[in-house]
């Protein structure tokens, strides 16, 4: 059994702070323990609080066991995988760890229904698939996904990371993301651009920076606004382009050239 905290040499799975840079996951960025990164959630007294679902009552029970023995993480609810079921939850959850593999569901639609009744909370799912076939999650407002094949550690890894705003996604998963907004080309083309010719020239600035990684501090720093003014104008373009969540907002400006994509640097 590999000791809590090895990661072995795995090093296939990244954590990508929406935009800006890609970082490896041992211990180099966000370590547990470290000073989390500028413009990220603070910590709560009582820790990260996660909420875990599946439709198998042993997988539940198992990742409960794993997370309890964590310091800076506690479990506030074990469900199954249904929207409905987000009221199990003792306290609002930060993260939500959900086991894809168990689901009853057909296709991942729910997801998209959890990620709405959640409000505020990032969607982890743990599978066992490959990346071409989990690919779709990242649409529905999924922040990580962890394969089964990795050690516990990188489970651990990934929930603080996307609880401090990052997306926890395998390099593969990853390099498919940025293929389909670089080049794929977009049956939707004309609807869109009419959806970005309706950003003023503050909204673009905007989407830029998030592109680039900044959060929303540094933005308004850089803009010389305010924090409530940052979140103004990203309910605003999160509206007039109809996209859910930071991560999605991503993608379709690199899609429509309205942010530069990172460099993934070769295995």
């Amino acid at each position: 059994m590999r000791k809590q905290g090895e990661t072995g040499t795995e090093r296939s799975s990244e954590s990508f702070p929406t935009g800006g840079e890609l970082t490896r996951p041992s211990g180099q960025s966000n370590s547990r323990g470290k000073r989390p990164k500028r413009g990220a959630p603070a910590r709560r007294p009582g820790g990260i609080r996660v909420l875990v679902m599946s439709d198998h009552a042993l997988t539940r029970e198992a990742l409960c066991l794993l997370i309890r023995g964590q310091p800076g993480i506690r479990i506030v609810g074990e469900a199954q995988n249904d929207p409905n079921d987000l009221a199990a939850a003792r306290e609002k959850p930060d993260v939500i760890l959900i086991d894809l593999d168990s689901s009853r569901h057909d296709g991942f639609d729910f997801l998209s229904k959890i990620t709405k009744k959640a409000r505020g909370a990032r969607l982890i799912v743990l599978t066992g698939a490959p990346p071409s076939e989990v690919y779709p999650v990242i649409r529905l407002g999924v922040m990580g996904v962890v394969s089964k094949e990795k050690p516990a550690s990188f489970l651990l890894q990934a929930i603080e990371q996307v609880n401090f705003g990052e997306v926890w996604l395998d390099r593969s998963l990853m390099s498919l993301a940025l293929r389909e907004a670089l080049f794929t080309n977009n049956a939707d083309g004309t609807r869109q651009q009419d959806q970005i010719a309706k950003l003023t020239k503050r909204e673009r600035e905007v989407v830029a920076l998030v592109g680039a990684g900044r959060k929303n501090g540094q933005i308004a720093e850089q803009l010389s606004i305010t924090v409530t003014t940052v979140r103004h104008h990203l309910t605003s373009i999160f509206d007039k382009l109809g996209v859910q969540g930071r991560f999605n907002l991503v993608f379709s400006a690199y899609e429509n050239g309205l942010a530069s994509p990172p460099r993934i640097a070769p295995r």
